[in-house]
């Protein structure tokens, strides 16, 4: 029994229980010899050179980041100010187009009623503005009748009608409106130029269509 129990004894002495690898003192002395150099080196001149060249890099790196944006930024915006440049200059030869055309029928439409729509349209008098409205809203109540809608008033007439039987139907009721708000609202609704000329240009589209000017 001595015997057995003397050699299980020796089996477990040399167990790795018993390695060095759990040693606290062995593990603490193992590790300052692996650190030290490490933090040797962090705290030397060496590592502060190389942080330093690699911070002037990185700054370089950036800065340059930051310069081809800007530059980038200003290309991008003078283009679009061309862009909007260009925009409006042919919105303006566009309109100046369009005046012309319309002067021109104001001297040689066949149709009087249009012609006289026209001069009130380019008059100075903002009043006349609105007489143009109110001429050509005449002048859509006209064709509908002749086009065989019923009612009364345009507007009674508008409501008999579909966007099958009359396709600009729904461009009829908004000059149709504008004009109800210059009948009911008078010198109090405002009225420019500009808008005033959109307005008829919308009526004539819609007398273009079926050949009424």
């Amino acid at each position: 029994m001595e015997t057995f129990f003397g050699n299980q004894n020796n089996v477990t002495s040399g167990t790795f229980l018993d390695s060095q690898y759990l040693n606290p003192d062995y593990l603490l002395d193992k590790s300052e010899n692996i650190f030290r150099p490490i933090i040797s080196f962090i705290v030397s001149d060496q590592a502060f050179n190389i942080f330093k060249t690699l911070l002037f890099f990185l700054t370089i790196f950036f800065l340059t980041i930051i310069f081809y944006t800007i530059i980038r930024l200003f290309e991008i915006r003078k283009k679009e100010h061309a862009h909007l440049h260009h925009e409006i200059h042919e919105y303006a030869h566009n309109k100046k187009e369009q005046e012309k055309r319309l002067r021109e029928q104001a001297g040689g439409s066949k149709n009087v009623q249009w012609s006289k729509v026209l001069s009130y349209l380019f008059s100075q008098h903002s009043s006349d503005w609105k007489l143009a409205i109110v001429e050509a809203d005449s002048m859509l109540f006209s064709l509908m009748d002749y086009m065989g809608f019923k009612g009364v008033s345009l507007g009674d007439k508008l409501k008999s009608a579909d966007r099958d039987s009359f396709p600009e139907l729904t461009i009829a009721w908004e000059v149709h409106t504008i004009r109800n708000r210059i009948a009911h609202e008078g010198m109090n609704f405002e009225l420019s130029q500009h808008e005033a000329k959109r307005v008829i240009a919308l009526y004539e589209e819609i007398f273009h269509t079926y050949g009424y000017i």
